[in-house]
């Protein structure tokens, strides 16, 4: 009897015990234990344009003779996190995007602001308003009905955050009419007309936008600053920006003194034979505001797809570090002096790898069978990819990178994720020499810098994108 009742218990506690461990973790069960839940494997979304470079460590700095005698590329193993890069530089249609996004958002806030001081009340979602009245702020949840939150604002006139815009929302669904002859009403003209040079500053009575007016605003936070305070909060270390970002297409006219360059500076950015041309003009400034606003802007492309309580935020795009820079330059290849490898910079027929400069005074890289070479930018693309994908890393257009220039930064930073901040420092690295450059500049090793303010018709950019360690990513396979 006694060994039945055993049998009986013992019976009893194991079933009790596979119940405990299939219930363990449960979220709709809270047995008071802290458990550690198990991660799930995560493949991120590949940002188009974008390839992968896989994390892994690299010789940084100028392993060959330095033949400037600069002594600011040491050579130093290092080791770099993965992350997506854009497979080519920006070009000038893909900058040409927020040029319109930055017009476009200028335009609705001035009509909406019109619209509110006409006495127009802000619009539910689907509301039909005629003239002026249809590009006032939206307000209230996506069912049009209003929220306590809109109550709140209303009641607050400044908001909980001290800005008069909290709680407004632009009307991104009001076609804008840019045609001077199909204005809805006169309120609408007044405002619109605004946006545009005044007569007096016209060329030939040409009516063009005014480009003073393309401001972009955006805000961030000194984490490194806040990094070395304790007991701070990042309020205050809040950077707020606002900053023209229209390419300044004066350079191809004052880079080049007694050259004439005038049908570049008149035709690059906006010439639809350039479209597929990297962006010059561009200061550094510039394209850091170009991060946010693709980061702004493809969260906000999701976040429409999605359903309402669903909001999803993509992991923030940025300039390259130099470090990461000069590692996804080489393609994967060690010790290589340029991205194919070199360490030529011609290949086996003798045609050029690179957009740049060959020889004195001659700035067209003709190649034998080929009839027709480059005089300045080149399309991008036209010249092949490095083992990981990645265009023009040399030639072409030098690039911007996050990282200060300094002759000691290599010494300075550390060798995991090397990335060196220096309070006040104005001059930023710039990485792969132009088709204005001789050979030596395209070396992935070779550092070069220019002021973070000035804008260059041989400087641009593209940007990078992390990922988190331990992605399932499908990487390509370099030689």
């Amino acid at each position: 009897m006694n060994r039945i009742l055993v049998s009986a218990l013992l019976l009893t506690l194991s079933l009790s015990s596979c119940k405990m461990l299939k219930n363990r973790g449960s979220s709709d069960r809270n047995d008071g234990q802290i458990v550690s839940k198990a991660s799930s494997s995560w493949t991120p979304i590949r940002p188009k344009g974008m390839v992968p470079i896989p994390s892994g460590s690299f010789v940084l700095g100028q392993t060959d003779y330095d033949f400037t005698k600069t002594n600011d590329a040491p050579v130093k193993t290092v080791t770099v996190t993965g992350f997506y890069m854009d497979d080519t530089e920006i070009t000038n249609s893909e900058y040409q995007i927020f040029v319109n996004y930055v017009k476009d958002s200028i335009a609705r806030t001035a009509l909406a602001n019109k619209a509110e001081t006409l006495g127009f009340d802000p619009l539910n979602p689907g509301t039909d308003s005629e003239g002026i009245g249809a590009y006032s702020y939206v307000s209230g949840s996506e069912d049009g009905e209003g929220t306590a939150y809109d109550e709140y604002i209303k009641q607050n006139n400044t908001g909980r955050d001290g800005q008069s815009l909290d709680g407004k929302k632009l009307n991104w669904k009001a076609k804008l009419e840019w045609d001077k002859y199909k204005y809805p009403d006169v309120d609408y003209a007044e405002v619109m007309e605004g946006l545009y040079y005044p007569p007096e500053e016209r060329m030939n009575g040409e009516r063009r936008i005014d480009t003073r007016k393309l401001n972009y605003s955006y805000v961030t936070v000194d984490q490194t600053a806040a990094a070395k305070k304790r007991g701070t909060f990042r309020v205050d270390f809040r950077k707020e920006f606002n900053m023209n970002i229209y390419p300044d297409t004066t350079v191809w006219v004052r880079d080049f003194n007694y050259s004439y360059n005038d049908p570049m500076h008149q035709d690059y950015f906006w010439h639809k034979a350039y479209s597929n041309y990297p962006v010059v003009g561009i200061n550094w400034n510039q394209a850091t505001a170009f991060c946010d606003f693709r980061t702004r802007y493809h969260n906000t492309a999701l976040n429409n797809k999605k359903k309402k309580g669903n909001q999803v935020k993509v992991i923030s795009y940025r300039l390259p570090t130099e470090i990461e820079w000069e590692y996804a330059a080489k393609g994967g290849l060690e010790n290589a002096p340029y991205p194919w490898g070199g360490p030529y910079l011609t290949d086996d027929r003798g045609c050029y790898l690179a957009n740049f400069k060959p020889k004195r005074g001659d700035y067209l890289e003709i190649n034998d069978g080929k009839k027709t070479g480059y005089m300045y930018t080149a399309p991008v693309k036209t010249f092949r990819a490095n083992g990981y994908g990645l265009y023009d890393m040399a030639g072409n257009v030098a690039e911007w990178t996050s990282s200060p220039y300094n002759r000691s930064s290599y010494t300075m930073s550390s060798s995991l994720n090397p990335s060196l901040t220096m309070t006040g420092e104005v001059n930023r690295s710039v990485r792969g020499g132009s088709w204005k450059d001789i050979g030596y500049l395209l070396m992935t090793s070779s550092r070069d810098w220019e002021n973070k303010d000035s804008a260059r018709s041989f400087i641009g950019f593209r940007t990078v994108q992390s990922f988190p360690e331990g992605s399932k990513i499908n990487f390509r396979k370099t030689k």
